[in-house]
């Protein structure tokens, strides 16, 4: 059965490239082509800020890898934006409160290791 999920950044980045730390199941989830696994606009952006202060090195040029890698991109809404106006302040994070904001919305499941997802309204693998 195939299903939607949203990637949380550093899901993605270790996707990308293959790093040991993503999870077994979050690797059979990217891995199944059954799925769609989404990456947010609120990555790409969040990744482009970390790469520009040195922060970060990743693949070149990230939305070509997302392509080749079978993610697809998810654009901000500006529903999205009113969702996160609704959030109650239980994580500080601007980008990570978007993509659960997103999630929400969109009825996505998120790919993520941060404990701080689980305190929402939102189904985390």
């Amino acid at each position: 059965m195939s299903c939607c999920f949203l990637a949380d950044t550093h899901v993605l980045l270790w996707a990308l490239h293959n790093d040991a730390r993503l999870e077994k199941h979050h690797a059979e989830l990217v891995g199944n082509t059954e799925n769609t696994i989404f990456a947010s606009f609120a990555s790409i952006w969040e990744i482009a800020i970390k790469v520009s202060r040195g922060k970060l090195s990743t693949v070149s040029n990230v939305p070509a890898a997302l392509e080749v890698s079978g993610f697809t991109l998810l654009p901000i809404a500006l529903e999205h934006i009113d969702v996160v106006r609704g959030l109650p302040d239980i994580h500080r994070d601007p980008f990570d409160r978007m993509l659960i904001a997103q999630a929400r919305m969109e009825g996505f499941k998120i790919l993520t290791v941060d404990p701080a997802f689980r305190a929402y309204d939102v189904e985390v693998l």
